[in-house]
């Protein structure tokens, strides 16, 4: 599908201006474009009306799926404290210690604006549980905190896709179960199959598995949910990355970094592309003036130049710091495995992996380690619990296909019904006639009446209308008296509303331009 969704919002005051529109972005068609003109008062309602009001043109245009009542679930009835969780989460994506203090300082805002604000508890509870694992705080000052928050959370509503989220947190990243991981997050995907940490989560999943083309194909659907994430195109960068498909890791992190420059793990990635692609100037002018400075440079040297020794103060400031060090990415294990301090690297990496460090849980697909791989005790390192016979294929995982609606009897009476009402009263003809004005005159609802024509027609709403809009057309255009009309006037007259839309259709449906239809075929 060439179609995007093109829109924009204007703030001002307690109003709140947005307009959103569907383009093919091949010749610029505008299928359908609406300006929403609120005031603020319950922006959940209004995210409701919109993402109908765009779900239902998305089906009138390209084909049958069911709507609900509802797309958007209201998580708290104070807009402050959704204003504040969001400014949370966008720093909780930045994935720092620092950007995930600063997260919790927010979610505990808008709790104390919403003691009942069940998001907010699930979401201090993930990112203390990140604190802990990745050495940020004390572990059980973290796991503490966690479990206080989960606590509380669970009272408040064990209905929402974070509740298995939160022990896919302790599954996954405090115990390395990863079969347990596994199972709650299908318990996430079951409750939301779009939810974006349930889907990365199993992303990471697969990552840490070595599971490839598992790990695409959820990076894949991450991109289909918010393709102006950066923290989406960061992991479809890491799984290339992993596969020491250098090039493409590049391409994605350079994206991703143009979508969040403080994006940090990011700029760590990119680096080490850099590393292994042996892009020595792009690499120094990316380092320049950035943290851990003397250790990229070390493992550039390492990986691509000849008798480069660690030196003895940069190993003494890490015996020195102990297991106080809180690097993003542990360079230290990185830097000793590629010199002649591979022991000390395995026993860092061993003592990480006893800890279960956030940091290295991908180390069997680490290609800075591969060289610790050939030394004694590497294998048993950890064993996953989780192998492939255990996953669900990707036809149990894909969404169940849509339910027969009407029956083959229903459908043959109502097709009937359909053709006397658009042959006798040519509701066409109106160019403001949508789906639910059709569906009531056939005393059906939205998603039966979309049915229906799919069914019985093989159209979708849009094209089943213009056909006889375009029949009309062809009708009325042939005809003298009509002779003084323009084109376009002819067109309006025939219950096209947009010149765009009318010239895309017509020659979608007769091979040539209405004009030269028309000198082709002189009233």
């Amino acid at each position: 599908m060439n179609t995007i969704l093109e829109g924009s919002i204007k703030k001002s005051q307690e109003r709140v201006r947005i307009t959103a529109q569907l383009i093919d972005v091949e010749d610029g068609t505008h299928y359908w474009s609406k300006r929403f003109d609120r005031e603020l008062i319950d922006i959940f309602d209004l995210e409701d009306e919109i993402s109908l009001a765009i779900a239902e043109e998305v089906r009138n245009n390209f084909g049958h799926f069911e709507i609900q009542e509802h797309l958007i679930e209201q998580p708290t009835n104070n807009i402050d404290a959704y204003q504040l969780f969001l400014k949370g989460r966008s720093l909780q994506l930045k994935w720092t210690p620092e950007s995930i203090n600063e997260a919790i300082s927010y979610y505990n805002q808008a709790i104390a604006v919403d003691k009942n604000y069940a998001k907010a508890y699930y979401a201090n509870l993930q990112c203390y549980g990140l604190l802990a694992m990745w050495g940020y705080v004390p572990y059980q000052e973290g796991i503490d905190l966690a479990i206080s928050n989960l606590l509380i959370a669970k009272e408040l509503d064990t209905s929402l896709p974070e509740y298995p989220l939160s022990y896919v947190g302790k599954f996954f990243w405090e115990e390395w179960d990863f079969k347990n991981a596994y199972d709650h997050i299908n318990k996430v995907l079951e409750i939301n199959p779009t939810h974006i940490d349930g889907l990365e989560a199993m992303a990471e999943l697969f990552i840490a598995l070595g599971f490839f083309d598992q790990a695409l194909t959820y990076a894949n659907k991450l991109l289909e949910v918010d393709p102006l994430s950066a923290n989406n195109h960061y992991t479809l960068a890491h799984i290339h990355y992993y596969q020491r498909r250098y090039e493409e890791a590049l391409e994605s992190v350079n994206y991703a970094l143009t979508l969040n420059p403080e994006l940090e793990l990011g700029h760590h990635l990119k680096c080490f592309c850099l590393i292994w692609l042996n892009k020595r100037p792009l690499f120094e002018e990316f380092i320049h003036n950035t943290s851990l400075l003397e250790e990229k440079k070390l493992l550039f040297g390492l990986i691509n130049d000849k008798h480069v020794e660690v030196p003895n103060q940069m190993i003494e400031k890490w015996s020195q710091l102990g297991n106080n060090k809180t690097m993003l990415v542990p360079y230290d294990v990185f830097i000793f495995s590629n010199s002649s301090h591979k022991e000390p690297a395995f026993s860092l990496l061993k003592e990480m992996i006893a800890q279960r460090r956030g940091q290295i849980i991908n180390y069997r697909q680490e290609p800075f380690l591969q060289p610790l791989h050939k030394i004694k005790g590497f294998a048993d390192l950890h064993h996953s619990n989780l192998c492939l016979s255990d996953i669900k294929s990707q036809k149990e995982n894909e969404e169940k296909p849509t339910s027969t609606i009407l029956d083959d009897d229903q459908i043959g009476n109502l097709k009937e019904k359909l053709l006397t009402y658009f042959g006798e009263e040519e509701p066409y003809l109106n160019q403001q006639l949508n789906l639910k004005d059709v569906a009531e005159v056939l005393g059906l609802n939205t998603n039966k009446m979309s049915f229906l024509i799919n069914q019985a027609f093989h159209a979708n709403f849009n094209d089943f209308v213009n056909s006889y809009r375009l029949n009309h057309f062809k009708t009325i255009s042939l005809d003298p008296k009509n002779s003084h009309l323009t084109i376009l006037g002819l067109a309006y007259d025939s219950g096209f509303n947009s010149k765009s839309v009318f010239n895309t259709y017509f020659k979608k449906m007769e091979g040539m331009t209405p004009r030269a239809w028309m000198k082709a075929n002189p009233s």
